[in-house]
């Protein structure tokens, strides 16, 4: 029997969110078999903890809940957060003498970009060590050309889109800087979104045979939600009937809302708000819309091509590889005239809808669980 590799991945907490639930699907379908794993969590919270496989060893800094506000009686606990997670970075030893109980390790990884000082003072300098970049670094301030050198450092950095791999490789200095920025899909879990949208729901808005597209996500500006309803109200100006779903809450909501009041469309598009289960939704609704100005990787535009929708979405990070180049789908201009263009011509085209659906139905999905966690596997065991 050959010895287990011993592997150490940091992450801030365990909240709700993307790369968080990419890193419990991948260390529930790791084998405990190969490799011994300690989860290192800066801020011990979040919903995914009792889903963390009870073979992982979970290790953290902090107990208690995630402070979003900055209210008086709360900066004394903020500020002391702070300073002993920055202590652990000024002084690793300590956090690995007395967190980690001086453990050696293979392999050091950071499943979160913003994770990668902390991995990068390691007094592990033996150890090998991957980065995950789980979203458009490109898109955002704090990451300067200097910082994103930095990457660079680590033995491989994997990314979840084309468009940041080539991004990356533009940055990279020489050959084996390129080589080692690879490409890799987040897992999706089939079986567990099927079943899923199998579950009964009693609150779906609409009953008639009208076509009808759904959206899900955080009503955020950046889900561009706003151009959605102005496309919609012309649509329907022009005779074109079809009905919008959207599911999800978020600051923007009332401003939505406010929106739709506007434009008198409250009869055909439905605002549910937060659903825990939006998938029953989704397999009953005709076609997904996106209509996003900026994603890092749609998780969701892979949950509806799992339920075979139809899809029209702009042009954002990881669509062009989720949709195949356009092949399971419409990828639209990144503005209001091409969701426009986009839902007009699969309202107006009954076949076209039936040739993505059968395109869907035969595609190889390449971020299905088991293909991803074969990749990860991959990547560490040739290290």
């Amino acid at each position: 029997m050959s010895q287990k590799k011993k592997i150490l991945i940091r992450i801030g907490s365990l909240r709700h969110g993307g790369a968080e639930k990419v890193l419990i699907n991948f260390l529930k379908n790791l084998p405990e078999n190969k490799y011994e794993i300690d989860l290192l969590i800066n801020l011990y919270t979040g919903m995914y903890i009792k889903e963390v496989p009870s073979w992982v060893n979970l290790h953290y800094l902090l107990k208690g809940e995630m402070i979003t506000t900055n209210k008086p009686n709360e900066i004394p606990v903020k500020a002391f957060r702070v300073l002993y997670q920055k202590m652990f970075l000024w002084f690793p030893w300590l956090l690995y003498r007395f967190v980690l109980k001086n453990k050696k390790y293979d392999v050091e990884i950071a499943a979160i970009h913003g994770m990668y000082k902390e991995l990068l003072s390691s007094p592990q300098k033996d150890s090998k060590k991957i980065i995950w970049i789980q979203n458009d670094i490109f898109n955002l301030k704090e990451y300067t050309p200097d910082a994103i050198r930095q990457f660079f450092k680590f033995d491989k950095i994997l990314v979840i889109s084309n468009k940041l791999k080539e991004e990356m490789q533009k940055v990279a200095q020489s050959e084996k800087e390129k080589q080692a920025v690879i490409k890799i899909f987040n897992p999706i879990d089939k079986d567990d979104t099927l079943k899923k949208a199998n579950t009964i729901i009693n609150d779906y808005p609409f009953s008639d045979t009208t076509p009808t597209f759904i959206t899900i996500g955080t009503v955020y500006p950046q889900k561009g939600y706003d151009r959605l309803l102005d496309v919609h109200k012309k649509l329907i100006d022009e005779g074109l009937k079809h009905q919008i779903i959207i599911i999800g809450d978020g600051f923007d909501f009332e401003n939505i809302r406010t929106k739709l009041n506007d434009l008198s469309i409250t009869e055909t598009v439905k605002m549910l708000g937060f659903r825990d289960n939006p998938y029953p939704y989704l397999k009953k609704a005709d076609f997904y819309i996106m209509s996003s100005r900026h994603e890092g990787f749609p998780t969701i535009i892979a949950e509806a091509l799992i339920l075979n929708k139809p899809i029209v979405s702009t042009d954002v990070s990881g669509i062009k590889d989720l949709l195949q180049d356009g092949k399971l789908g419409i990828i639209t201009p990144n503005s209001e005239t091409g969701i426009y263009e986009g839902m007009k011509k699969i309202l107006n085209n009954q076949e076209l809808a039936d040739h993505y659906r059968k395109e869907i139905a035969s595609a190889e999905l390449p971020f299905v669980l088991q293909k991803s966690v074969a990749h990860l596997q991959e990547i560490i065991d040739n290290l």
